[in-house]
Order: C-alpha cells, then sequence, then structure tokens
C-alpha cells in the first residue's frame, strides 16, 4: 500500500495527511466519480456525496469566501439532489440533448487533512482535469483544478467537498449546464 504521511501543502486549516487512506483506492475513487458524471450516472454519483457536502466552483481565481462572493456553482447536499433532479427530467434545455463528456484527471496529490464534523479527519486531495464536452453547439474543453475531501466510512469512501477551480473563471463561460 501506497500510504503519504506528511503534508504536501500549507493552506490554513490544512493538517497533516491522516493515516490509512490508500493511494489507489483514492485514485480509483477520484476516476468512478468522474466517469459517473460523465456518463449520466446521477444516482451513482449522487450516492458518493456525504449528507453535508458541498459543491463549489467559484469566480474569478481560487475564490474567497463562498458565503459573500458570487460564485457558478455553490450548493449543498439539498441543492446538489436538486440541481439532479433538473438534469433526470430531460427539460434542462441547456443539456437536450445531453453533451457527450470525458474526463481526465491528473497529478493527484495528497494534500492534507481537515477536521470533519464526525470528529475524525478527511482527506483533502488536489487534482488537474480537463474535461472535453461535445454538444450540439460545438466541443468545448474544460480545464481547472479540482480539490476533494473524501471521507472514510466503515469500509468505503465518501466525497464531502468538491472545489472546481476552471482556469479561465475570470471570463465570461459558455452555457455550464452538466456536471463539472
Amino acid at each position: 500500500m501506497d500510504r503519504v504521511t506528511t503534508a504536501v501543502s500549507t493552506q490554513p486549516g490544512l493538517g497533516p495527511v491522516p493515516g490509512g487512506f490508500d493511494r489507489g483506492t483514492v485514485e480509483q475513487f477520484l476516476y468512478r466519480e468522474a466517469r459517473l458524471a460523465d456518463e449520466g450516472d446521477y444516482d451513482a454519483w449522487e450516492a458518493l456525496w456525504t449528507d453535508d457536502a458541498l459543491y463549489w466552483v467559484p469566480v474569478g481565481g481560487e475564490g474567497g469566501d463562498p458565503e459573500q462572493q458570487m460564485s457558478v456553482i455553490y450548493d449543498n447536499r439539498s441543492r446538489i439532489s436538486t440541481r439532479l433532479k433538473q438534469l433526470r427530467t430531460g427539460k434542462r434545455y441547456a443539456q437536450a440533448p445531453p453533451s457527450n463528456l470525458r474526463r481526465l484527471l491528473s497529478n493527484i496529490e495528497f494534500l492534507g487533512g481537515r477536521d470533519n464534523p464526525d470528529g475524525d479527519i478527511d482527506l483533502e486531495v488536489g487534482a488537474n482535469f480537463l474535461a472535453i464536452e461535445s454538444h450540439s453547439r460545438g466541443t468545448h474543453l474544460w480545464g481547472g483544478r479540482n480539490t476533494y475531501r473524501l471521507r472514510r466510512r466503515g469500509d468505503e469512501l465518501l466525497l464531502a467537498y468538491k472545489k472546481v477551480v476552471l482556469v479561465d473563471n475570470d471570463q465570461p463561460l459558455p452555457t455550464l449546464g452538466f456536471l463539472i
């Protein structure tokens, strides 16, 4: 097992990488999360999230306080569920017909640990991504950096937080009607 025991980031609130997270298992989880979103398997994708989850796509760089600044997406668990219900109806016109998507993940790093409400420590992971979207309006490349917080529940991993920083989030964005 490939385990990392030291933090590679000095972000505020980020402690050492918690023990017990296997690199291969974490990478497979992230790859599965991307594939489920790409394939529109919304039930399986939604099942990956914790009840206190946050999904954030900031505007204008890394983002500051999402409660005080505009975001492309800033969803709690309830809003994630509502967004998925809208996609399931087939009546989300920005996605009629649905985009064909494929994501590539790279540069996966264990960044450190963060306390969670259960009294345990979540693993914070960073990864670069490139998403290729093909739609009737054309093909678009979406690139950026994801930050994930993974939480252990028994033998499974769950997603407690996902932040997607698009490289061009300081410019007007075309329709973003899919899961990024």
